[in-house]
């Protein structure tokens, strides 16, 4: 069955072929085309169909409007599941194999990731075989502002990043444009003109600060750096969940050890059902985007208040269902 827009009454994918690939448009523009559990359901479908089909060389993923091609999973559903007790495991479940599929997948994929291409955005897209990036490309992870951590399985890739720019942007949840996003490997086409890379994503401070495994420390090494670039980033990391600053760190350091992205699954699941249902999803997607006061009031007041058992129990498998 196809789901439609509730304001437009239109399909939230749209799907088809033209001259032997296979297309998927992502079509809920008013909501920079944001995941809902539908659309990733649909989606899987798709993919799976286009993968058997012989008539079929490649396929590509594209967004409808303006803006961008995904600003990610749609949180406010996903804040409604965890307050009515909802199948917030079963959303994870379907979105992360979904990551997996694409990953993995037979056929050249081609992402068009143009404008904002962020957290679960980048899920669908950044694991393709063919990311494709322009002048409005905007990529980030910035989870750590709504509770969350850097998931989709984006930390596989950002733990292998040289110098800590991984670390650095899954902390603060900072965006890159089209240039670094090539510079850094995380895409593989530019398309037009492209902006010039960051200058702040250069300097050998990211390298020195975000150095070791206790984000306190990291954050002490910011705040007191000489450069500019870094103490704005202890700025940023300051005013994100301190739950999930800990717990991103601590992921993206395990994620470095983990062989390939399905390795992950188990413990991208066990943060992402924990956090979603602890203390600071609600209050974060409440104060981001559903009263935009834009003034969470966390569960931990610093880093500092966050121990270390704390974080390792976020961390346990999860048990198994049926």
């Amino acid at each position: 069955m196809t789901s439609l827009n509730q304001k437009t009454a239109e399909p939230i994918l749209i799907i088809g072929t033209e001259a032997g690939v296979g297309t998927v448009e992502l079509n809920r523009p008013s909501a920079i085309n944001a995941l809902s559990v539908e659309m990733l359901q649909q989606l899987t479908e798709a993919l799976t169909d286009f993968s058997r089909d012989p008539e079929l060389r490649e396929v590509e993923l594209r967004g409808a409007g303006q803006r961008g091609l995904c600003a990610g999973a749609d949180v406010r559903q996903l804040r409604e599941l965890v307050m009515t007790s909802g199948d917030v495991r079963g959303f994870f479940e379907t979105e992360y194999r979904l990551n997996l599929l694409i990953a993995s997948y037979p056929k050249p994929y081609r992402a068009r990731m143009t404008g904002i291409t962020m957290g679960g955005g980048l899920g669908i897209s950044i694991h393709g075989s063919q990311r494709v990036v322009d002048v409005t490309s905007r990529l980030a992870m910035p989870e750590t502002q709504i509770g969350l951590f850097p998931d989709v399985f984006v930390s596989w890739l950002l733990a292998r990043l040289p110098g800590e720019v991984g670390t650095h942007l899954a902390l603060t949840g900072a965006s890159i444009n089209a240039a670094d996003a090539l510079r850094l490997g995380l895409a593989d086409e530019g398309t037009g003109p492209l902006p010039d890379p960051d200058p702040g994503l250069a300097g050998g401070w990211i390298a020195e600060c975000y150095a070791g495994d206790d984000p306190a420390e990291i954050l002490g090494r910011l705040s007191e750096h000489a450069d500019p670039h870094a103490r704005a980033a202890a700025e940023e990391i300051a005013r994100r969940s301190p739950l999930s600053v800990a717990i991103s760190l601590e992921a993206l350091r395990r994620a470095a050890g983990f062989a390939d992205r399905a390795a992950q699954y188990d413990q991208e699941l066990a943060l992402a059902v924990r956090l979603t249902t602890g203390p600071d999803f609600v209050e974060g997607v409440r104060a981001q985007l559903v009263d935009r006061d834009r003034q969470p009031r966390w569960a931990h007041g610093s880093l500092a208040e966050v121990t270390r058992g704390e974080v390792e129990s976020f961390f346990e498998p999860l048990p198994s269902v049926g």
